[in-house]
């Protein structure tokens, strides 16, 4: 499995060894910030090769991906505790859009890609079913009445924040000139997005 060195302690599985090497990845981050983190950090903090960590991560840019997926549990519950203070299934999508938008790039991990100026691989992880997936927990844990808004099963929530994950990465990716407020970014969300909460007709 290529457990070189491991500070004398080799893990026991493949997902261990990715695991022990994200973990040294973000401590070399939080210790000198990413424009000083190289592979060859990584590899001293995990106690391995290059080699080793080029095994599981063929570029800096994939453990960023890493690194940043890592920290999205965590984000997630952030979100979730912003969303709680809303009452209808408009003003959770709307607020989602917002504090997407706002948040990730101040995110310590979350912006990593961004700040790297990988967009590509950003989107990607958006993007992705695992992503989608957490969009939807993200809403089905807020508190209100998604049934009137016409969102009650699966496929619904899971529609719902793949629409909501798209809308923030364009205005994140793509931003308006000149720049939206936040207040003019409700505003739009909601006149669009709006409509299609307002009742079982306008099932997502």
């Amino acid at each position: 499995m290529g457990h070189h060195g491991w500070q004398g302690n080799p893990p026991g599985t493949e997902h261990e060894a990715r695991r022990r090497i994200v973990k040294a990845a973000t401590a070399c981050i939080d210790r000198a910030g990413l424009a000083k983190t190289s592979l060859s950090d990584v590899a001293q903090e995990a106690g391995v090769t290059r080699q080793t960590v080029y095994r599981y991560f063929p570029r800096l840019t994939d453990v960023l991906s890493a690194v940043a997926i890592a920290g999205a549990e965590e984000f997630a519950g952030r979100m979730e505790q912003h969303l709680a203070a809303f009452t209808s299934a408009t003003e959770v999508a709307v607020e989602s859009v917002v504090f997407g938008v706002r948040t990730v790039p101040r995110e310590p991990y979350l912006g990593l890609l961004l700040q790297a100026g990988e967009g590509d691989f950003f989107t990607d992880a958006v993007t992705s079913a695992q992503w989608f997936a957490l969009g939807a927990r993200i809403l089905r844990n807020v508190p209100v009445d998604w049934a009137s808004a016409g969102v009650t099963t699966d496929d619904d929530f899971a529609g719902l924040a793949e629409v909501l994950m798209r809308l923030f990465l364009s205005f994140l990716q793509h931003p308006s000139a000149p720049t939206v407020t936040d207040d003019q970014l409700r505003t739009l969300v909601r006149r669009w997005i709006g409509p299609a909460l307002r009742g079982p007709i306008g099932r997502v």
